[in-house]
């Protein structure tokens, strides 16, 4: 019965794909070159010589002075220039763990991706370095989206908000030692002394976070929300920090936390989920591996989490917990859709690679998920980003004929610099956002936030949730990028 309905799900996942298909395949190492190169396009402060992308300049270089700080570097998120460190650490987590599950199929783009990783790791370890005090977020993001500036001319304030032991934020600095330790072992054979300095780092942020219990949203209410407010508790960030602390360290005490806070921060909730602000998908992917090799028989209940995790979100289940659209993206509700698309895929492609080591399937009562499957529902996934979907169109900036030209991001709609060297002040690029031309930028390698539930596309700046490029789109697509780039077929 289960082969049975697992070639049934199959054979319509793979018709589906073909109804929309160019027929001449995907060039998958042309989109990771390209996936890679879009985060030096979001960079933020003094630019390096070997900058890629060559209309963007120097930017915010005075950020963390009005607190006496250095917070200059990082990403800015999306389209906008606010460094909001809660997704740019979440950013830096999935690149890292892309580099580690995939290095071997990324090629001569890993040292541009090794190099996307320590933009953001050089960043926060510059917002950790005060003793009792992490800096979350640089620039009023109120101020900021009542302009349409590029980030070299910017004015808005550019105010710094901070958490400590009275106002903690446990979410936030999860993510951060998360993202230290992943990067750790991203370094551990190329440059063993930033290594140990990023995992000490990730040490000392994850033993803050645990002790000073609770949500940066609740502490800086006013500055973080709605933008990137804490929806589903810092509960999940601390498992998720202290996964990626016994990955890097292989030290008990990581483990030992996990057994004993495996209820009392709800591993079980919402493990349908993933993404900058809900890690528990991705918390019980991640321990698995262990247990699928039968090392950690304590950690079951994470397996069993993780296969559940696949089946909720298979096509063709009773009950799934994603929609698919009729041309077979996923659907989650919420802004920028396609940042479920890559992290869910992710998870899927990543899960597989777990179980074909293990020899393992996933039951789904009647049905059976193989790893052929997962992987093969991931690259669909890919593929309709790249183009095989009802409207023709990549939704990845510069790749394929045809891909968004009116895309949500300052920097790429108004002129740059090189063009226009006169300041555009806050209000002078608003006839920017409004006019019918392509952004006279191009952001290469951006990803949209992609059509809606019925794969309607509008091409338009105000339509930000769908045509709005983020960091946490393209770092888990970097992973799958890079191992269909190996496994086209």
């Amino acid at each position: 019965m289960a082969p049975k309905y697992t070639s049934l799900i199959f054979l319509f996942l793979l018709l589906n794909s073909f109804s929309y298909s160019f027929g001449e395949g995907h060039d998958y190492h042309d989109a990771l070159r390209k996936s890679i190169l879009f985060f030096e396009g979001q960079r933020s402060g003094k630019l390096p010589p070997d900058q890629r992308i060559k209309w963007r300049r120097d930017s915010a270089l005075h950020d963390g002075a009005s607190a006496g700080v250095d917070l200059t570097g990082g990403y800015y998120d999306a389209g906008d220039n606010v460094k909001f460190v809660f997704p740019m650490a979440f950013t830096t987590t999935l690149l890292s763990w892309s580099i580690i599950d995939f290095k071997r199929n990324i090629g001569n783009e890993l040292g541009n991706a090794v190099k996307a990783v320590k933009w953001g790791t050089d960043f926060l370890l510059k917002a950790t370095a005060k003793e009792g005090v992490i800096y979350v977020q640089v620039g009023d993001a109120f101020s900021d989206h009542s302009c349409w500036e590029r980030p070299e001319d910017m004015d808005t304030l550019r105010t710094v908000y901070k958490i400590d032991e009275n106002h903690p934020g446990s979410d936030v600095a999860g993510e951060i030692a998360a993202a230290l330790a992943a990067a750790s072992i991203v370094f551990r054979s190329l440059d063993a002394s930033y290594s140990n300095l990023l995992l000490d780092r990730a040490v000392k942020v994850f033993d803050f976070a645990n002790r000073h219990r609770g949500a940066y949203s609740s502490s800086l209410h006013s500055a973080v929300c709605p933008f990137y407010c804490d929806f589903d508790g810092y509960q999940d960030e601390l498992l998720w920090g202290a996964a990626w602390l016994h990955k890097a360290t292989r030290r008990r005490q990581y483990r030992e936390y996990i057994v004993k806070n495996e209820v009392i921060l709800r591993a079980g909730d919402t493990i349908n989920e993933f993404g900058w602000d809900n890690k528990h998908a991705g918390i019980n992917v991640l321990i698995s591996k262990e247990v699928l090799m039968g090392k950690a028989p304590d950690l079951k209940s994470f397996q069993v989490n993780a296969d559940a995790f696949i089946c909720s979100i298979l096509p063709g289940i009773s009950h799934p917990q994603v929609q698919y659209s009729p041309g077979g993206l996923i659907v989650k509700p919420g802004v920028c859709n396609m940042q479920h698309v890559t992290s869910l895929s992710f998870l899927l492609l990543t899960y597989s690679n777990y179980l074909s080591h293990a020899n393992h399937v996933v039951p789904c009562g009647s049905m059976t998920a193989t790893p052929a499957l997962l992987k093969h529902i991931a690259k669909r996934q890919v593929d309709y980003i790249l183009g095989d979907n009802p409207q023709r169109m990549s939704y990845m900036v510069g790749y394929g004929p045809h891909y968004p030209l009116r895309i949500h991001h300052r920097g790429s709609s108004v002129p740059s610099v090189a063009t226009h060297s006169a300041r555009i002040g806050c209000k002078e690029g608003s006839r920017y956002f409004f006019s019918p031309n392509p952004n006279p930028n191009r952001l290469i390698g951006a990803v949209v936030g992609g059509p809606n539930l019925t794969d309607s596309f509008p091409d338009a700046r105000p339509f930000f949730q769908e045509s709005e490029p983020t960091t946490y789109v393209n770092a888990p697509l970097v992973g799958l990028l890079a191992y269909f780039s190996a496994h086209p077929n």
